[in-house]
């Protein structure tokens, strides 16, 4: 088997995707459709110059595959009848319907200084899902171009090196009590065959400690639960629209309040740090601390932790009934220093990324092995900039007079400048 993917398509299918993508969808579409977006490929390790690193006709025609992938029937059928926590009809059929006749729009793609430019432009519920294989396409590009400069000899030692490293990571996980890990790794992965192994092994050695995979292609193939929250895409789009500060203010709780009107308890888990966590906790009406979990996603986890505890508290929630849901950065030693720290206090769960599907570097000297942080957000709505503030500047996007004016309406508490981890 080839694990970097070579004469296999980068994005097989529609459902080579991250639940929380068709989760979101399923809301975008019902309340706003027709919203007009723009998504930007960012490029955030500017010390890589991306478009040499992949070629441009390869990229086109990846990118053009993707947008000749449909729905099949056999995979509408399953998303209709698929476990997602706990409920097998979390997609309605006139959902699905209308995902059935979906092809991606078209996309924009020059260069920049080196820098590829990469934009999606059109209605919001036929745009969004270009974000994850867009970063796909990419990522797996530049893995394919490392290892087919390689010997046989030096594939075989790369994997080697890997495998091993994988299969050390699930011994030591192995060993932490009551641990809940999950794969969050689809955007910035290798490719889909080392994901797929990955997956595979975290299943097969950690039990029911492996609480299953964001990808729901390999979700369905490898019958472990598909797993997602919700994105920062919902409150950027939201508070772009809101025609006053009042509006921009109350964006990230409207986000929430249509979120459960749609989905249950199941899937209520609170993305606080769009325009900065201090500012979430501190405005948020007092329901929001009744949903069941939080992912503090840029704040360090450590401090951002204790940060949400004592407000749990303060709005007399227990925490040892919640559950924090770590995602930025991970590698194995911080998973285990947070499920140190935290355990017994609160839940706490993992999202587990790059260093699980993209961990190859250093097994081979190749530079377009080490992973890089690429995103893709988006920019524009309605017109307007989008804007996300983030815990950390080093992650904020937006034009930068429209970062300075959510500044002014939210501040910037809590905000802590560090170098941006994959």
């Amino acid at each position: 088997m080839d694990l970097s993917g070579r004469g296999e398509p980068l994005v097989p299918s529609l459902l080579d995707t991250d639940l929380y993508k068709l989760l979101m969808l399923q809301l975008i579409w019902r309340r706003h459709a027709e919203v007009p977006v723009t998504f930007s490929l960012v490029n955030r390790t500017r010390s890589v110059r991306l478009a040499e690193e992949v070629d441009l006709d390869e990229l086109r025609a990846g990118l053009d595959a993707v947008r000749a992938l449909q729905l099949t029937a056999d995979e509408r059928a399953w998303l209709q009848t698929a476990p997602v926590y706990g409920r097998t009809d979390r997609f309605a059929p006139d959902f699905l319907d209308w995902l059935e006749t979906l092809a991606l729009p078209p996309y924009g793609l020059s260069v920049a200084d080196g820098q590829l430019e990469l934009t999606f432009s059109g209605p919001w519920a036929e745009v969004t899902l270009w974000e994850i294989p867009a970063l796909t396409v990419i990522t797996g590009l530049r893995a394919r171009r490392a290892v087919s400069a390689m010997t046989d000899d030096e594939v075989e030692t790369l994997y080697g090196c890997a495998r091993s490293r994988l299969e050390e990571k699930a011994r030591r996980l192995a060993a932490l009590a009551d641990l809940a890990l999950t794969d969050f790794g689809t955007r910035r992965r290798h490719s889909l065959p080392w994901q797929r192994l990955a997956v595979r092994t975290l299943r097969d050695r950690l039990g029911p400690a492996f609480r299953g995979t964001s990808n729901v292609l390999l979700a369905r193939e490898l019958g472990v639960p598909p797993v997602g929250t919700n994105g920062h895409e919902l409150p950027m789009v939201l508070a772009a629209l809101a025609p006053d500060e009042a509006a921009l203010r109350a964006a990230p709780y409207q986000v929430l309040a249509e979120w459960q009107d749609l989905y249950d308890d199941g899937l209520k888990v609170i993305l606080p740090d769009t325009f900065g966590t201090a500012a979430f906790l501190r405005d948020a009406p007092d329901w929001v601390a009744d949903w069941p979990a939080l992912r503090p996603d840029s704040a360090p986890p450590i401090a951002g932790g204790e940060a949400v505890i004592a407000w749990w508290r303060r709005r007399g929630r227990d925490p040892r009934e919640r559950t924090l849901v770590f995602s930025d950065g991970l590698d194995l030693e911080r998973i285990e220093a947070i499920h140190r720290h935290f355990h017994g206090r609160v839940g706490v769960g993992f999202g587990w990324g790059t260093k699980l599907t993209n961990d190859l570097e250093g097994c081979a000297e190749a530079p377009s092995l080490r992973p890089i942080s690429l995103v893709c957000k988006v920019t524009a709505a309605g017109g307007r900039p989008a804007v996300k503030l983030s815990d950390n500047p080093e992650k904020a996007t937006g034009d930068p007079a429209e970062i300075a004016r959510y500044l002014r309406v939210f501040g910037g508490e809590g905000q802590a400048r560090r170098a941006v981890e994959v």
